[in-house]
């Protein structure tokens, strides 16, 4: 470059330098194993329309890596740690759609579909759908008395932990178990949970005895800069007493009030009570990500242990699995498109973040082209703009395409469940966005039950009897510029 004038080489150099970076990492994005071609399309678009700012954004949004030395000790835990080894349910009793299901289920975690589980849908008697508080805090009451009565171990998962009135009890309960004696183990999610982390109440647990750990709370570095999505999380929520009950929904330990975010208050959620086999499934969620975490051995063979959880005569057949930037790709959204097609009549979903990837939608979309009356319900304001936005910019092809949109006014509606022909229920922590989809930890349960599916698909309606259905002619007479917002936030969700 003897050429150039002395002033000139720092400057070409260094956007020679931005110029290969640039192509490395449009290649990266090209390339990175398990992304789909719209995702792939989205981020090549990102990165060479603004070529600095899509680097910037690739690195800090695009990479889905919790570190190497993470995925090696869940990948180390997983192998040894024994799975349950309850009997499997008698399949012979559950319909074809179910047994296809629980297999998808099984390729997840290696987990079986078990039977003789009494599984309980927890709320207020009496309580009604104009009062959606009601039946959070009967579960929250339930929980707590289960864990007054617990002798041998305690473990909690949430995402987000409050100091609030329920999450103060909740500690309470816990504090009181380690300090008779009661192993407690309690996880939360360091970026959720962080201002409870920070609180009396962490110290009030960690001085009783429990072993605390907030998990998540480092992001792959390269020097000090963070490389990859530094908002991975911990999104479960898991609670085993005395490896026989436990419970899992979409309710994290606070009020319905939820204070860090009261203004989209109240929060409407859903939370069961587990009894039988199932419960050792549970443990074995919660314990890989624990030790894998902490190094604990000594709980490895607890999901085993004996005696075993009582079976109940009769009990429903179900099946826990967890999802996560480690397991395998798609594994969440496979869930919830099989679930959607196993509907032959009808199909009920609650998601409060929708944010469906292509497969999702256009299994929405057939079910109604099947024959199959399809109802989704969605909060009619949402906590995030951006994702209310990609969520409404769906609502023309869902209604062309024959599906009933509600909206519902009276709070945040959290609850994620889907009900299918009143036989089937998929309920847990995971939303249809593709945060839930890929990048965070996730459980739901999958139950075929027509008593438990009643219960939840009685819950679905009472949503709907106080919700607004969206009409066709409303959506269609969206003025221009709003159309175009949520159209570009759609067109930008695969990047979300």
């Amino acid at each position: 470059m003897a050429w150039l004038p002395d002033w000139m080489h720092a400057g070409f150099l260094a956007q020679l330098a931005l110029f290969v970076l640039h192509l490395l990492v449009a290649a990266r994005a090209i390339t990175r194993p398990g992304r789909t071609p719209a995702s792939r399309a989205a981020w090549v678009a990102v990165i060479m329309l603004m070529p600095l700012l899509g680097v910037v954004a690739y690195l800090l949004l695009g990479e889905t890596s919790i570190g190497r030395e993470r995925v090696r000790r869940l990948r180390e835990v997983e192998a040894r740690m024994p799975r349950p080894e309850d009997a499997a349910a008698p399949i012979d009793g559950i319909d074809r759609c179910s047994v296809e299901l629980f297999a998808l289920g099984r390729s997840i975690n290696g987990l079986r579909p078990v039977g003789g589980n009494r599984i309980e849908l927890l709320g207020a008697p009496g309580s009604t759908p104009d009062d959606p508080t009601a039946d959070c805090n009967a579960a929250i009451e339930t929980l707590v008395a289960d864990i007054a009565q617990a002798r041998e171990q305690v473990h909690i998962s949430f995402y987000i932990w409050l100091d609030d009135d329920n999450g103060g009890r909740v500690a309470d309960a816990v504090a009181a178990a380690a300090r008779r004696g009661v192993r407690c183990r309690v996880m939360v999610d360091a970026l959720g949970s962080r201002a409870f982390t920070r609180s009396p109440r962490w110290a009030q647990l960690r001085e009783a005895g429990a072993r605390v750990l907030a998990t998540l709370d480092d992001v792959p570095r390269l020097g000090h800069l963070a490389v990859g999505r530094v908002d991975l999380r911990n999104h479960r929520k898991i609670v085993v007493i005395d490896n026989r009950i436990a419970y899992c929904g979409s309710q994290n330990c606070a009020d319905p009030a939820f204070r860090v975010e009261a203004r989209f208050a109240p929060w409407i959620d859903i939370l069961l009570r587990c009894e039988g086999p199932i419960v050792r499934q549970l443990q074995y969620i919660f314990l890989v990500s624990w030790i894998a975490e902490t190094g604990e051995r000594e709980a490895e063979g607890l999901p085993s242990a004996a005696p075993a959880p009582q079976s109940f005569a009769d009990g429903a057949v179900a099946q826990m699995f967890g999802t996560g930037p480690t397991t395998p790709w798609n594994a969440m959204s496979d869930m919830f498109v099989a679930g959607i097609y196993a509907a032959r009549a009808e199909l009920v979903v609650t998601t409060p973040y929708f944010v469906p990837d292509e497969a999702l939608l256009r299994a929405l979309c057939a079910a109604p082209r099947r024959g199959v009356a399809t109802t989704l319900v969605f909060p009619s304001r949402n906590n995030s703009r951006l994702v209310g936005g990609v969520c409404r910019s769906c609502y023309p092809d869902l209604l062309d395409s024959g599906v009933a949109v509600y909206e519902y006014p009276l709070g945040l509606l959290h609850t994620k469940s889907l009900t299918a022909d009143g036989e089937i229920a998929l309920v847990g922590s995971a939303n249809m966005d593709r945060r839930s989809l890929q990048l965070n930890y996730e459980n739901n349960l999958l139950v075929a039950d027509r008593a438990v599916a009643a219960a939840i698909r009685r819950r679905q309606q009472g949503y709907l009897s106080v919700s607004h259905p969206v009409a066709p002619a409303s959506v269609r007479a969206w003025p221009f510029g709003a159309r175009l917002v949520r159209n570009a936030m759609g067109m930008l969700s695969p990047v979300l």
